[in-house]
């Protein structure tokens, strides 16, 4: 029986036993194998003829919502967008609202000098709305977990408001709370007696207001999840020139059907897959292969759709269109690596599938406890309550957020953005780091590498031949020699043969420049033998080369390749220091490869990889038992970086590329990925203080809550030290220091003749 794959869109999820659950549902159908993933909110569910309804109904048995994905049409809608923006902006105006009605809160119920007569029914007035309709999302999550007997972070959260205010009430109301003239009391500790006499509301609203806080910095992460395969559509041409009866029509690329014939002119994209039918370019396919060197195509030559046609005018039959695109099936690569990622779970989270259930044991042992030996049932209700707001994580909404707030904004100013707190844990594992080479170790950029000249030609004099006959080309290989030189010379009668080089006549003089085959068989020239070594070896390290001759006799040739930017060696040093085992991966030729690798120190050498190949050689690591990182710039490198355990993007690389990635480093400086690392580890590390500091504070109370001896002030003193506390050990990450850059010759450059 064959097996289908369906993938469904999840929402309702607020933490990673969410997911977990859901699997766990969808896994008891016969014939079902599912993964969900908390972070981009997906299931991918491999089975055998199931209905998809049938999956869907089995997650709303969860407790969820499940739906098929839209069509790629209408992903590229403004529609698509709406949902995610509104359930953010929703999010938002409730932490706004929540947070303006607990100030005043707040400052009334610590400020006993502020607290005029019958202030307790104006702070109840203003804490209503925020324990209930504030800290609803947590409300109702709590009632989903404990409909299927579990417990989350929620669930400590909704009981520790609810009981905060729901004592509050009953203060209020039967206690002595009520009374005009009511003070909050100062002292630390009280009687068993004296819960009846304070009010826990600043408590209440405080605890949602935090929470709030990094409820909205995680969605807010989260929403870019599906922001990689929205780049890689928005790379596409969003119109095409179609032929239609000898005359050209623009439409959109999604009328396009296989047949159509499209004209590109140079400098636009590709619109579609199809084979060239008439005309010659030089196509850069640098954004999908990681080729630095523009490919010469012609009558014959096939093309893909999204990339630049950098040269003359062609012609183009389309072939292939829609989700059959190579840009489309990239699209489906990164979806795939990212589905195919292990939910991450909180910290917090995991350390409350403990600490949640035990806290509500703690709570109802300690009622019994008092009720069983005899004491008003009013001291055995303040023992359970006390015991459940003490131990209501008011740090532990802190610890996180405000820990990645400042590490984050201190990223930012050295240049380093971190995309969430899901990042950081795989930081501390990693043991590989995967490098592209083409815009991540070198500079993307084509330019002069090296100058040969022959027959008494001096190089500079060599030089400004070439950049004279190439000057009226618009090639990115002439635009590297032109550029090599400060004031070309004009030419004139300019002639391009495509694919093999150019022609003119400067100083009177006919002059070409092109391949030295080209000049050997077409135009019969002698190339000396020492020539001819030179161009065979820079070859053979990746640089293309050109030969000029003028005045029938060959001058010398011209070496054009990639550069290593100056601080990559150093990077790639720094990196060994962390303990990371560096891998040069590239779609290159093993010369070109071989030659960056040796300049920068690596050893580990994979050349000649497509896109789909970067994922397998990401997958076949992690298969060894390697915890990868990946770093890249490029369309061909967004399926690697969303399958690695940890992927970096250069910031002057494609959208497609920083979508996918967990960290971003924006100047693309390679010197900065080992000054990520470090600060991504030190922001962890400091989570986890925060949160063991968080749980501490608690816990240490919570045998005084017990024993019914903690009144209010002094719960609201552990939560507000635990707070400072979290808060100050946060922010010692703004001291952190990126390394001095160490700035090493340019490897490729051979000498001052080039300017």
């Amino acid at each position: 029986m064959s097996l289908q794959d369906v993938q469904l869109d999840i929402s309702g999820m607020t933490c990673a036993s969410c997911a977990n659950r859901i699997e766990r549902k969808l896994n008891k159908l016969p014939g079902v194998e599912a993964t969900v993933n908390f972070a981009t909110e997906k299931a991918r569910v491999r089975s055998e003829n199931i209905a998809p309804q049938e999956l869907i109904a089995a997650v709303e048995a969860a407790g969820f919502s499940a739906a098929l994905p839209a069509p790629p049409a209408a992903t590229r809608s403004n529609d698509a967008v709406a949902e995610p923006d509104a359930e953010l902006t929703n999010l938002r105006n409730r932490l706004v609202i929540t947070a303006a009605l607990s100030l005043p809160i707040a400052v009334l119920s610590m400020i006993p000098a502020l607290q005029f007569t019958n202030w307790q029914w104006l702070v109840l007035t203003l804490a209503a709305p925020v324990a209930v309709w504030g800290a609803w999302p947590f409300h109702r999550a709590a009632a989903i977990n404990a409909r299927h007997g579990s417990t989350t972070m929620d669930t400590l959260i909704s009981i520790g408001v609810l009981a905060a205010f729901g004592w509050s009430l009953y203060a209020l109301f039967f206690g002595e709370a009520g009374m005009p003239g009511m003070r909050m009391s100062m002292t630390l500790f009280g009687t068993p007696e004296a819960g009846a006499h304070e009010l826990y509301l600043e408590v209440a609203a405080l605890v949602t207001v935090f929470i709030l806080a990094g409820r909205y910095m995680e969605v807010r992460a989260k929403r870019q999840s599906g922001a990689a395969l929205r780049a890689l559509l928005e790379l596409g041409a969003k119109d095409a020139a179609v032929l239609r009866d000898g005359a050209e029509v623009r439409i959109p690329v999604e009328q396009l059907v296989v047949g159509d014939s499209v004209v590109v002119r140079p400098g636009e994209k590709i619109p579609s897959d199809g084979v060239v039918v008439e005309g010659a370019s030089a196509v850069d396919e640098s954004m999908l292969t990681g080729e630095s060197v523009p490919v010469e195509v012609g009558p014959g030559s096939r093309v893909v759709g999204a990339t630049i046609n950098a040269g003359g005018r062609l012609v183009v039959e389309i072939t292939r269109t829609g989700s059959d695109t190579e840009l489309s099936r990239l699209g489906q690569l990164v979806e795939e690596a990212q589905s195919g990622k292990a939910p991450v779970q909180r910290l917090a989270d995991r350390v409350s599938a403990v600490f949640v259930p035990v806290v509500i044991l703690l709570a109802v042992l300690a009622f019994a406890v008092w009720a069983i030996s005899g004491a008003p049932i009013e001291v055995a209700f303040t023992a359970a309550v006390t015991t459940l707001i003490i131990a209501c994580p008011c740090a532990l909404g802190l610890a996180t957020p405000t820990a990645l707030l400042v590490g984050t904004g201190r990223g930012s100013q050295l240049g380093i953005l971190i995309r969430g707190p899901q990042v950081l844990e795989q930081t501390r594992k990693i043991d590989t780091i995967v490098l592209d080479k083409t815009g991540t170790v070198t500079s993307g950029a084509m330019t002069v590498s090296g100058v040969h000249s022959v027959d008494g030609t001096t190089e500079a004099e060599l030089l400004r031949l070439a950049a004279a006959v190439e000057h009226g080309s618009e090639h990115p290989i002439a635009r590297a020699i032109v550029a090599a030189v400060d004031s070309p010379q004009p030419a004139e009668a300019f002639t391009a043969h495509a694919g093999l080089g150019v022609q003119a006549i400067v100083d009177g003089s006919l002059v070409v420049a092109g391949r030295l085959a080209w000049l050997r068989e077409h135009w019969s020239l002698h190339v000396p033998d020492e020539l001819a070594q030179f161009v065979h070896e820079d070859e053979s390290r990746g640089s293309t080369v050109i030969a000029v001759a003028s005045d029938g006799q060959v001058r010398g040739a011209i070496s054009v390749a990639d550069t290593v930017k100056p601080t990559s060696a150093e990077a790639v040093n720094r990196l060994k220091r962390l303990g990371l085992n560096p891998v040069l991966l590239t779609g290159d030729n093993e010369g070109a490869a071989q030659s960056v690798a040796a300049a920068v120190g690596i050893g580990d050498v994979r050349a000649g990889v497509t896109p789909a190949g970067k994922l397998d050689v990401i997958r076949d690591l992690q298969a060894q038992g390697k915890v990868v990182a990946m770093v890249g710039d490029g369309v061909n490198d967004s399926a690697a970086l969303a399958a690695a355990d940890l992927g970096i993007a250069m910031g002057t690389g494609t959208d497609a590329a920083i979508t996918a990635s967990d960290l971003t480093i924006v100047s693309g400086d390679l010197i900065l990925v080992p000054d990520a690392i470090r600060l991504a580890r030190r922001t962890l590390g400091t989570i986890k203080g925060n949160l063991f500091w968080a749980f501490a504070y608690n816990t240490a109370a919570i045998p005084v809550a017990m024993l019914a001896l903690l009144n209010p002030v002094l719960a609201a003193a552990a939560m507000a030290f635990s707070s400072v506390f979290v808060v100050s050990n946060s922010l010692r990450l703004k001291r952190f220091r990126a390394l001095p850059a160490v700035i090493t010759q340019d490897v490729t450059t051979p000498s001052a003749v080039l300017r």
